[in-house]
């Protein structure tokens, strides 16, 4: 998978489907909270960490 052609949410949110039906849960859900971090309204941010399970992975310094 190559990141350097993402450019929009969208592309990360189809990406983290991807890897759902592929059986990765764990890079869907990190593809899915980049997509959430690059869309400026904060209730679709919110419906797509919805869409994908589980806690969020990312360590905070």
């Amino acid at each position: 998978m190559d990141l350097s052609n993402f450019n929009h949410p969208a592309d990360y949110i189809d990406a983290a489907r991807e890897m759902v039906a592929s059986g990765r849960p764990t890079l869907a859900r990190l593809l899915a909270e980049e997509a959430a971090d690059r869309t400026t309204d904060p209730a679709e941010a919110d419906r797509i960490r919805n869409e994908f399970s589980g806690n969020s992975l990312r360590q905070e310094d």
